[in-house]
């Protein structure tokens, strides 16, 4: 920081700009601090920097380098934890528990990924008397990061760890309800003394500027997207001009599918944990639960009970289970669609803006829950990113799987049974990226993360999570005799 001024780094300089706008704490409305606010010019900048670093310089080429600098960053970065976890609690709403997990995750990410670097498979064999061929991975180039506000330490380093063991250098737009955090992270970075200068360009912008210039850029060659269907639909078509490599993770409406055999004391608070983990925005929010009718009468009590119970409190305070929303805008928004869905939709739990006065300055909205079993309603159909959840009783297995696979999303679902053999016939037929049996919420660098449908292109975490910054080379080596 400058004189207080959250700065930009790009090709290994903290950079200001023209604009400088405030950061506000949705716990209480208060401003925590200024920050530069980026736009066309940083992203310029930063992809011109990650351009000639990936072509004049030797980051490319250098895998134990990569490895070295990797494991450095995840250093620098548990150096700053409690540092990006109170803030990111106080700028995002997110509560202190949560971002203290996030920030930790965060470096082992990086981590992970640097023994990623040190991977290469590929296939040799003679294919012909006096013909060899191999095939090896080079990285694609320079890639723009496009991180959202809900989890931006997890879902930068996610795609940040893979491009740069992968060897491609980078471009990140940071989104500006974050943007003290994402200084903080620039910090680790800067204090990275393995990473070459223009390898990692880190800008903030609120507007919507230098998110486009990096899609349309012919300097960029593949694009890592989390965030909403519809923006990605759109980087998708922009993308397609310079047939520019797309990675997407995009939106969800998790079915949390709860069979009659299912204990509803040990479920029910993971339901709740599913629909209030991050406030409600997250991508995998458990947004519907789907309860077999013999005991959906046991789950509407329960459920209704507990959700009632959910302490809201400032988010970097322990005692807190559930934080303010990003803003006043998305609350405003939320309670609009939940008005909506009163007139068409049984209000269990009506939740909604708090009356207690020391919440009456923050974005607080109380977890809801409405009960249908229409499936062509806004209520089962949208991705609200709020504490909102759908209550939608089925009638036998067949039902539960046509209820669960009837929107256009298949980012995660869940299935909770005492019944081995139900849940691995219904995990078959669910048309989702991720689905846990019996829990909510388990992910893990190892495996691969992403999206069927509406909810996605390409896999992140995992193995395949480097092959979206590489390229495949074919050679064929001919002997003459």
């Amino acid at each position: 920081m400058s004189n207080n001024i959250a700065r930009h780094w790009i090709d290994g300089a903290w950079v200001t700009s023209d604009r400088v706008s405030p950061s506000i704490n949705p716990s209480d409305g208060e401003i925590l601090g200024r920050f530069a606010d980026g736009g066309a010019k940083e992203a310029s900048a930063a992809i011109s920097a990650a351009r000639r670093a990936f072509d004049t310089g030797t980051w490319s080429s250098h895998r134990s380098a990569r490895a070295a600098a990797l494991v450095e960053l995840a250093h620098r970065l548990e150096e700053r934890v409690d540092r990006l976890a109170t803030s990111e609690a106080r700028e995002m709403g997110k509560v202190i528990t949560q971002t203290r997990w996030e920030a930790a995750a965060s470096a082992q990410t990086i981590r992970y990924n640097a023994g990623a670097a040190l991977s290469q498979t590929g296939i040799a064999a003679e294919q012909a008397p006096g013909i060899l061929a191999s095939t090896w991975r080079e990285p694609i180039g320079v890639a723009g990061i496009i991180v959202p506000w809900n989890a931006p330490l997890a879902l930068l380093t996610r795609g940040l760890g893979p491009a740069l063991a992968a060897g491609c250098t980078v471009a990140i737009k940071m989104p500006g309800q974050t943007a003290l955090t994402n200084a903080i992270f620039a910090e680790a970075v800067a204090a990275t003394e393995s990473l070459p200068k223009g390898v990692v360009n880190m800008f903030t912008e609120t507007g919507n500027e230098g998110a486009p210039l990096l899609v349309a850029s012919v300097d960029v060659d593949v694009i890592n997207y989390t965030g909403s269907t519809k923006v990605g639909r759109m980087i998708g078509a922009q993308a397609s001009d310079t047939l520019k490599r797309t990675s997407l993770e995009l939106g969800g409406k998790t079915p949390l599918i709860v069979f009659d055999d299912a204990d509803v004391e040990a479920v029910a608070p993971q339901v709740v944990q599913a629909l209030t983990r991050f406030n409600g925005q997250f991508c995998m929010t458990g947004s519907r639960v789907l309860v077999h009718r013999p005991v959906a009468d046991a789950y509407r009590k329960r459920l209704s009970e507990l959700l009632q119970r959910v302490v809201l409190g400032p988010a970097d305070q322990e005692t807190s289970e559930m934080g303010p929303l990003v803003d006043h805008a998305n609350v405003d928004r939320i309670d609009k669609i939940v008005e909506a869905a009163t007139k068409y939709a049984k209000v269990l739990v009506r939740g909604g803006r708090p009356t207690a006065a020391a919440l009456a300055k923050g974005a607080f909205y109380r977890p809801v829950l409405l009960e249908t079993e229409a499936l062509d309603v806004p209520l089962v159909q949208d991705e609200i990113f709020g504490p909102v959840l759908s209550f939608e009783p089925f009638a036998d297995e067949d039902d539960a799987v046509k209820r669960a696979n009837a929107t256009i999303y298949g980012l995660a679902a869940a299935v909770f049974t005492r019944d081995i053999d139900r849940a691995a016939r219904v995990v078959r037929r669910l048309k989702a990226g991720t689905v846990w049996t019996n829990g909510w919420g388990v992910l893990s660098d190892a495996l691969e993360e992403g999206g069927f449908k509406g909810s996605g292109i390409g896999r992140m975490r995992g193995p395949r999570a480097m092959e979206e910054f590489q390229e495949i080379k074919t050679h064929f080596l001919i002997h003459r005799t």
